[in-house]
Order: C-alpha cells, then structure tokens, then sequence
C-alpha cells in the first residue's frame, strides 16, 4: 500500500522499535517500514489487542525481529530498545468505553507501560521517540477546530491516560534533554483496524453492517461529527515526525485531515460503496463521547513537513476493498 515515499533519509542504515506493532496503526507502519528497506525492524507487542496476522509476512525476513511482551515490563522494555535507533510507540489500550468499564488495567497499560518506554527509551539513547497522543485530550473544550495550546477537561479514563502521556514527556523533555513528539490522532481508520469485540470503532463496524446488509447502530442522532484519518496519513505523520530537524523540546501536534464528516455521512458513504440502501437504527449517546471533533493541522505542517494525504472518501473507499476481499476478518 505504501509506493508513495515519506522520507528522505536512507532508511537502510538505521533500526526501529514499533511498541504494538501487531496492532492496527503500528502494523501499517511496520509495514510502510519493510518496503522502504529499513535496516532493522523490532516489533514490541503482547497481542491483546494486536494480532499475528498482521505481521505474519515478515515473520521470516532477516530484518525483522518479534519480541513478545508487555510494555507493564520495565525489563522487557530495556530489551526492546537494545540497538534501537528510533522508537514508535503505538502500543496501548484504546477505546474510551474500554476504560470506562476497565480504568485500572487502562492506567496500567497507557500510563506506567508509556512512563517504561520513555525510561527504557532515554536509558538507551535513542535518537528520536514519536508516541502517539490522542485527540481525547481536547476533552470539553468546545473551540473548534482544534488547536493544540487550547485543551479542556478530560472526558473519560482514557482521555486522562493519553494527557498524562503528554505531561511526562514533556516533564522529561524538561529534565532529562529528552526530547519525544506525540501525534494527537484524530480518530484513524483503515486496513486491519478490527471490527470484532465490544470496543470496536465506528468505522470497521459501519463496514461490517454494510457487507452482511446488517443496519448498524448509531450512537445519538448522527449529527455526531468526526475528523476521521486515514491511517496512511497518520503512517506519513510517524515516518516525518522521526526526522524533522530542529525539535529542542517535546512537542504535540494534530495528525488528522482538517475536515468533518458526521456518522450519519458516514453510513451514507460507506451505503454508496456497498451498493445498497438501508437505514442505520439510532440509540443513546455513549458517555465520555465528544460530540464534534475537528483538527487544525498547520503545526504540523509546519513542525514536520505533515500534509494529509488521502481523503476520507479515498481512505474509505481503500478500506472497504479490504474488508471486501478479507471477508474472516468480519465474518
């Protein structure tokens, strides 16, 4: 999936860590990663969430290396970064309605799993960390869109992970002269994401009514509205953010597309690619939801060179090809 080049740098030289790599965004950055002839690629996962599958194609390259384990671990962290030039710290328990019904586990994973990355990662002297944030922080800040000086108060469990993510970096930015860029992800879709289990997304879901001609619920009365991202943008965010050249302190920046699509467009959309007509069925809003969630975009346009590449409507249209012609990932 990934012809179109993101970097300059010769990627040969030069070994990268990807903290859940089995998973959906981390994968598609492993991924992009073995096509463009990296020199060594390491994954870091526990599959709780991630899945085998995902990298099964390059189990057996020379290159690449699997470590199973969990980022809880400060040991097994150590291990991971040995010889490690960059890391890509995707590895974490999403979902907010996970951490709602489960806020302990969620802590333990997002808060004292990161707080081990980034120790192992300093430790280890490793060139440059990029994690990824989430758009959660803005919690009920109503300014839109999004700018990442203006945040408010946290809506859920998860949303108080992924800010406190952003507090230790920079303390550590601060402290110790280590310097990490967190990628505030708005709401990422694409091939792999997994439309199994209670903490499903939007989208895979959507996708997995269309094709069994299923109506899926929505949670309000639609008008909910999204930045959704296609994951080759947020792919292109991870590779520009590990070399962008004078970064003297932690920064944050939007990774998203700067447009917004309501969830009742969505299944309009995503109808239109199936071919069929069937209304979704409405039910209550979900606690700790965002109602409207819109990215300005400029800073990392201007910190790292970010510029969106794929629209929601060529991202969805990519992706339900996928689920299309991978039809045991929905059945």
């Amino acid at each position: 999936m990934y012809n179109q080049s993101y970097h300059t740098k010769d990627l040969g030289s030069s070994s990268f860590l990807i903290t859940g790599g089995a998973g959906f965004i981390g994968s598609n950055i492993v991924e992009y990663l073995m096509q463009h002839g990296a020199g060594k690629v390491r994954v870091l996962d526990n599959f709780s969430t991630g899945s085998m599958d995902n990298i099964e194609p390059y189990l057996s390259r020379p290159e690449f290396s699997l470590i199973e384990g969990d980022i809880r671990d400060l040991d097994t962290c150590r291990r991971a970064m040995e010889g490690i030039d960059y890391v890509l710290h995707q590895a974490a328990l999403g979902s907010v309605p996970r951490s709602i019904n489960d806020p302990i586990t969620s802590n333990e994973v997002n808060v004292t799993g990161f707080l081990n990355i980034l120790v192992a990662a300093r430790d280890s002297g490793v060139k440059r960390m990029v994690y990824a944030a989430s758009s959660s922080t803005y919690g009920d800040h109503p300014g839109l869109p999004k700018v990442e000086d203006k945040i408010g108060n946290p809506l859920s469990p998860y949303a108080v992970t992924k800010y406190v993510n952003e507090l230790y970096a920079q303390v550590f930015s601060r402290t110790y002269d280590f310097h990490t860029i967190g990628l505030r992800y708005f709401n990422v879709f694409g091939p792999r994401q997994n439309p199994r289990g209670p903490y499903a997304a939007v989208i895979p879901l959507f996708m997995q009514s269309a094709l069994k001609h299923e109506a899926p619920y929505i949670n309000g009365d639609g008008t909910t509205s999204r930045d959704f991202t296609f994951v080759e943008n947020a792919v292109q965010a991870n590779i520009k953010a590990l070399f962008a050249e004078d970064i003297n302190k932690h920064e944050v920046v939007n990774i998203a597309v700067g447009d917004v699509t309501t969830l009742n467009e969505l299944w309009k959309y995503i109808t239109e690619l199936a071919g069929i007509d069937l209304p979704a069925q409405y039910r209550e809003e979900r606690k700790g939801d965002v109602r409207h969630s819109l990215a300005n975009v400029a800073k990392a346009q201007q910190l790292i060179g970010y510029k969106p590449a794929v629209t929601i409507q060529k991202g969805l249209q990519t992706t339900f090809e996928w689920y299309r012609t991978h039809s045991k990932v929905i059945s």
